[in-house]
């Protein structure tokens, strides 16, 4: 049986994308079921478009994804072997070189190379459509090369399908109208036509096309927000494909055990923000606790020192469970530490006088049911959880009106509407801190 050999071809022209992931996946997928190889060639045949930052990026993204190739080419290096094979046509008379207007408007004579079309009907298999038919005449003789040492796009790709011994061309359904000429000028020059599969396209929410034009795309975009490898992994191998199964989280090798190509769907996929997010959350929840305390603490302690807070360790390492069920991104814990949000852990929060008190209750009621918690939080001997202060103050609040003490209390404690609850709080922040906030709120009370 002949070896599987998948690859993907992104020309240096802009970031790595995610369409373009999603492909790479799925070919890289393919190659690894069949023990096959799986290649990155780089397009780079369009010298005024490409940049050097973009190339690295298409690398660089790939192997954050875990999907770097077993081979890796430059289609330019290869420009002397299209040439050879360009010369191989015009003299067989299955390409002529045209003497044509130029479509710039400026009249001059300029020379192009056409394929000679046969004008015959191309009949195909798509691992994904199924069988797929095209009649080539209204093609005519199309332009495969600018001149005789400037091979175009299509004849390139084919040379370069052959000499890498790609077996299957896995790639958007965009795509499509490409294969035609392809298999065209696979057969002008004796090469093999390799298995094709279409793959759908991805939509945005309104059925519109993903357009890395019109929206962010790039990954390197998802990574700076904070996004998992293996979160985006996993939700782009179930953006035009599913298991047959419920299953939702897949490691990358899981995914090749199951991965079925004949299961890929035909109509377009719908990206959906919230959902990559939901698939990030359950990776961050499920990252080893080190792995996970190493990097929210490396972004914590950034944020705290840029909103000019001093740093204490102890507290940030009692505040990462808080943290951990509120983020479903990096980028969360960065956006929750800049606004604010955690100030009062490491610092004394200045509670305003008239919000201290419940709405429906009064200064006076608000000062007796916080000294009230003094009484109970001193005749506390462990004060190490939250459930151990919570078992001592929420008998007093069921009796005595929980609104009117649990909120003058979490806000004495944060100096926030919003917060986590005030035994969360006073088990971080410790007994002695939880006393002198309660402290200090009674006193601007009783002014």
């Amino acid at each position: 049986m002949e070896k599987v050999v998948t690859r993907i071809a992104p020309s240096p022209t802009g970031y790595l994308h995610f369409g373009l992931a999603r492909t790479a996946l799925f070919s890289y997928l393919y190659a690894r079921q069949h023990k096959g190889t799986f290649i990155v060639r780089i397009e780079d045949t369009d010298a005024a478009r490409n940049k050097p930052e973009y190339e690295a990026d298409i690398h660089e993204q790939l192997a954050w994804l875990g999907l770097s190739g077993d081979a890796m080419y430059r289609q330019s290096e290869a420009l002397s072997r299209h040439q050879e094979c360009l010369t191989k046509l015009i003299s067989g008379d299955k390409a002529y070189v045209s003497k044509e207007q130029a479509k710039d408007g400026s009249g001059r004579e300029v020379e192009v190379v056409r394929l000679r079309n046969p004008g015959e009907t191309i009949i195909f298999t798509d691992l994904i459509r199924g069988e797929i038919s095209f009649d080539t005449t209204e093609l005519k003789d199309f332009v495969i090369a600018r001149s005789v040492n400037d091979p175009l796009y299509h004849l390139a790709v084919v040379i370069d399908d052959a000499d890498e011994r790609v077996t299957h061309v896995i790639r958007g359904e965009d795509h499509i109208s490409n294969t035609p000429r392809q298999i065209l000028i696979q057969r002008a020059l004796g090469m093999p036509t390799p298995q094709y599969a279409h793959l759908p396209l991805i939509l945005m929410a309104d059925k519109s096309k993903m357009s890395k034009r019109k929206h962010e795309t790039a990954v390197r975009t998802f990574r700076e927000q904070g996004i998992l490898p293996e979160a985006l992994v996993n939700y782009v191998a179930l953006l035009g494909w599913n298991p047959g199964t419920d299953q939702e989280l897949f490691s990358l090798q899981e995914l090749v055990e199951v991965f079925d190509i004949t299961k890929i769907q035909k109509s377009g996929a719908v990206f959906d923000m919230e959902k990559l997010r939901w698939f990030n959350k359950q990776y961050l929840h499920n990252m080893r606790d080190d792995d996970f305390s190493d990097e929210a603490l490396r972004r914590l302690e950034k944020g705290i020192a840029e909103r000019g807070l001093p740093w204490d360790e102890n507290i940030a390492h009692k505040v990462l469970p808080v943290v951990k069920d509120r983020v479903s991104t990096w980028s969360d814990l960065d956006c929750i530490v800049s606004e604010g949000e955690l100030d009062f852990f490491f610092t004394k929060p200045t509670p305003e006088k008239g919000r201290i008190p419940e709405k429906k209750s009064t200064p006076d009621i608000a000062s007796a049911n916080l000294k009230k918690i003094i009484e109970l939080i001193e005749s506390l001997e462990s004060f190490s959880t939250a459930e151990d202060i919570k078992s001592l103050i929420m008998p007093f609040a069921e009796e005595t009106g929980r609104g009117s003490v649990l909120w003058p209390l979490r806000y004495a404690l944060t100096g926030r509407e919003k917060s986590p609850d005030p035994f969360t709080v006073s088990s971080i922040i410790g007994k002695d801190e939880t006393l002198k906030r309660v402290r200090d709120a009674i006193d601007e009370l009783d002014v």
